[in-house]
């Protein structure tokens, strides 16, 4: 029985060098940026698609379209950030096909924050594992729009853009979901 052994990629080779042993079609090269990246945009689609094995087949897909064509790689300035925005939009048409339904609120103004109570600042001081939670008992669409926001960086309006929403409907979800999270905790921290 034949098997191959992987060698460890060296630490201080750069995405370039690794793209250009993509380019001459060495297996290293693929290896490399998988090992490197593979665990922070798993991280990043888990955030979207709480199902570990729908989330492991978006991670591979996404792998494997990127490395589908070596040519498109030779324009990528930043690796991990191609890469993980295509996994998150793979994990935006995820979520479309199982038809989960961000609502529209149109023009709707959401309500200014002249209500905000100081005293929620002291929740900030609640564990991480109940933040945690709290997140992952939102609905999928305040999830999805507050994990974009909050994690992936992404502004309202490029949220809005690749969810098909109005920046207003962003803005109201974001801060809906973010009084969700408070009340949760708020409870919590009553209950104990």
């Amino acid at each position: 029985m034949l098997t191959t052994q992987i060698l460890p990629i060296p630490r201080d080779i750069t995405d370039q060098e690794l793209i250009s042993m993509c380019m001459q079609g060495k297996d290293a090269g693929y290896t490399g940026l998988y090992q490197k990246y593979a665990r922070r945009i798993y991280n990043s689609i888990s955030r979207l698609i709480v199902h570990t094995a729908e989330a492991e087949d978006i991670l591979q897909e996404t792998f494997f379209n990127a490395f589908s064509d070596p040519e498109r790689l030779k324009g990528v300035l930043n690796f991990e950030a191609w890469v993980k925005r295509m996994a998150i939009n793979k994990a935006i048409s995820h979520l479309r096909r199982r038809k989960i339904q961000f609502a529209d609120m149109g023009d709707m103004d959401p309500q200014a924050e002249e209500d905000y109570d100081m005293g929620e600042d002291e929740l900030f001081n609640c564990k991480v594992e109940d933040v945690k939670k709290s997140i992952d008992a939102l609905a999928t669409g305040y999830k999805t729009i507050l994990n974009l926001y909050l994690f992936e960086k992404m502004s309202q309006e490029e949220i809005a853009g690749v969810l098909g929403l109005s920046h207003a409907t962003v803005r109201t979800q974001y801060h809906r979901a973010k009084k969700r999270i408070l009340l949760a905790l708020k409870d919590k921290a009553y209950y104990e």
